[in-house]
């Protein structure tokens, strides 16, 4: 079955506010070279998510991996993306969309922000 991890994030005007998400897809998929990741957004940038599913369907893909690159789960998360993914799983039955737990509250990845910011107070 192909896979896909789509990482779900808000999305901004600037451009360049996508370069870090862009480096995050690059180093999941230099783990791993068949693993196959995209990008979608919320708002201000393509493609939506609901266009990214649409076109990884187009593609074969038959599972779809969505991981919010979010800090918490405030409204987007709890009601929009839900609401998203629903609408989704209506449009391709075919296909299977498992929604990852938001990333910010992973607890590596809080870790990995702490040492950050100690990093950054040293």
């Amino acid at each position: 079955m192909k896979t896909r991890i789509l990482l779900f994030a808000h999305g901004a005007r600037d451009p360049r506010w996508s370069a870090p998400l862009e480096r995050l897809a690059e180093v999941v998929r230099s783990g791993d070279a068949s693993v196959e990741v995209g990008l979608a957004f919320l708002e201000f940038m393509p493609p939506s998510l609901p266009d990214a599913i649409a076109q990884a369907v187009g593609q074969g893909v038959a599972h779809i991996r969505v991981v919010p690159v979010f800090l918490a789960a405030g409204g987007h998360v709890k009601r929009d993306l839900p609401q998203m993914i629903e609408l989704a799983r209506q449009n391709h039955p075919e296909l299977v969309i498992e929604l990852a737990p938001v990333l910010g509250e992973d607890e590596g990845v809080i870790a990995a922000m702490a040492a950050a910011i100690r990093k950054a107070n040293a």
